[in-house]
């Protein structure tokens, strides 16, 4: 019998130590014990949250432009913090990325949204901003440069005189149009068929485009998206 009673009474113990534990944590002060969790304790996590930020792609991106030339949409994106910009279309650029598709109102550039396929596959949505000023280039007296309208698609009198004096001499080419040097013969034929006030407003356009930042090679694929639609028009 005693063999028996000695795990029995065990229990016991253990059992009343238990209650006794419960009974102290009762008796202790409010602020030991685990509150609920209230919602706005999690209103900052819930508006920005973590896992929809994309790992790889900076937050610095902004949408700055949107172009349509036939069938194919073009979307402009600057780094902010690099003031470098570049060109996506329905075709991967160097980066990899892909433009997907374009929301919001075609009137109201504040309501663009690009899609973007990075690389991985992933989607991120841009939204448009609009560019912020360049810095000025050391030693630049910033007067009548070429580059004083900071992207803000806002042409100076002497960047409306150079589109102008190109539209007029344009088989000798300008700087804006992508070609290192002078178009090249077949891009001179098509020129010719456009009249100047049509050359004029693709000039100033191509001008913007190069107040952004963008490369020789993306300027010269709009370029030449504006001259073959332009024909188009005639």
């Amino acid at each position: 019998m005693r063999s028996l009673s000695s795990p029995i009474q065990l229990a016991l113990k253990l059992v009343v130590m238990a209650i006794g534990m419960v009974g102290s944590l009762h008796a202790q002060d409010d602020e030991a014990i685990p509150r609920p969790m209230r919602e706005e304790t999690f209103e900052a996590l819930m508006a920005n949250p973590p896992f929809t930020r994309s790992l790889g792609f900076s937050d610095s991106i902004i949408l700055t432009g949107v172009a349509k030339f036939d069938q194919d949409t073009f979307a402009t994106l600057m780094d902010t913090q690099t003031m470098e910009s570049q060109i996506v279309s329905k075709i991967p650029n160097r980066e990899g990325w892909q433009l997907i598709g374009v929301g919001g109102n075609s009137a109201k550039a504040e309501t663009w949204i690009a899609k973007i396929q990075i690389r991985g596959g992933e989607i991120v949505s841009i939204r448009y901003q609009k560019p912020p000023p360049r810095p000025p280039k050391s030693g630049a007296s910033g007067k009548g440069s070429s580059g004083s309208s900071g992207g803000s698609g806002t042409l100076t009198t002497a960047q409306i005189s150079e589109a102008r004096a190109a539209a007029v001499n344009y088989k000798e080419g300008f700087t804006s149009d992508g070609y290192p040097r002078q178009p090249p013969r077949e891009m001179v034929e098509k020129l010719s068929r456009l009249n100047v006030n049509q050359r004029e407003e693709i000039n100033r356009e191509m001008i913007s485009h190069r107040n952004r930042g963008l490369g020789l090679d993306e300027r010269r694929k709009i370029y030449e998206g504006l001259v073959d639609r332009a024909m188009q028009r005639r």
